[in-house]
């Protein structure tokens, strides 16, 4: 499972409180704890005003570079936001995302060809997100062409097939499940990918419903995901359910992170 740590972003209420203060310890100590939890990449978002959005990228991304070897995740809304910071990566890593939204594929595609950057990429348009099956599929191949005529191999590419809140539509695990079985059958080298956090919006016990959510959508083929890697319970779950579905050979990374006290119950010392 591809874990892509989610708590380096602006939204978070102490992350946007360090942001706006400068605070440098804050966004370090994140960056490591979530590369020392098992993060295959770090998200930096930040969330803030446009005119302020590429110098607070910059600002993360240099400080999270500085903790951790782990790859960025260059998490922004506007493309041409991360065409200017992409040259202050240090390593190729994430960008989140594109979609078939205004010209986000003209923009980013280029600026990944023939490198070994991967993508996010959104089943969505210029119409919003769909609430069928059908269409989702429909959006995804549109996008895998398109990368397709940049060189964008199908492994380098994580879609997100945009799960709608549980509390908005009931049928909206069930709706994510279908497109990704739909989407990994057409292209088996593709990853799928998912924020959790978006299934249990409106609903109480949120975690509890973002863990039930990671472990149904990963049975459907779910293989990369935005999550909060410093999650005991979520990270247990994650390892448990790759163990279930015989992806963990004698379960031994289940085993070793019981042992080295990174799920289960806190053990002191």
């Amino acid at each position: 499972m591809i874990i892509i740590g989610e708590k380096i972003n602006g939204t978070i209420p102490s992350v946007k409180k360090a942001i706006e203060a400068k605070d440098e310890k804050l966004i370090r100590d994140l960056a490591l704890r979530q590369s020392e939890a098992g993060a295959d990449y770090i998200d930096v978002c930040a969330s803030t005003s446009p005119e302020l959005e590429v110098e607070t990228l910059q600002w993360l991304m240099d400080i999270v570079q500085e903790a951790t070897d782990t790859p960025l995740c260059i998490d922004s809304p506007n493309p041409r936001a991360i065409q200017q910071v992409l040259l202050y990566a240090k390593r190729p890593g994430l960008i989140n995302s594109v979609s078939l939204e205004g010209d986000k594929c003209e923009v980013i595609f280029p600026l990944i060809q023939g490198t070994s950057w991967q993508v996010i990429a959104l089943t969505c348009d210029n119409s919003g997100i769909p609430q069928d099956v059908q269409s989702r599929v429909e959006i995804a191949q549109a996008l895998v062409e398109k990368a397709q005529s940049y060189d964008i191999a199908q492994e380098r590419i994580h879609i997100d097939p945009l799960v709608i809140a549980l509390s908005a539509d009931n049928g909206a695990l069930l709706k994510f499940a279908e497109a990704t079985r739909q989407i990994k059958a057409n292209y088996p080298m593709i990853n799928v990918t998912s924020g959790l956090s978006n299934i249990s919006f409106g609903m109480p016990l949120r975690k509890v419903v973002n863990q039930n959510f990671l472990t149904l959508a990963m049975f459907a083929g779910m293989d990369s995901a935005i999550l909060d890697p410093l999650n005991r319970d979520l990270l247990a779950a994650l390892l448990a359910t790759e163990a279930l579905l015989g992806r963990d050979k004698h379960c031994r990374n289940f085993a070793n992170a019981y042992r080295k006290n990174k799920i289960g119950p806190l053990k002191e010392g």
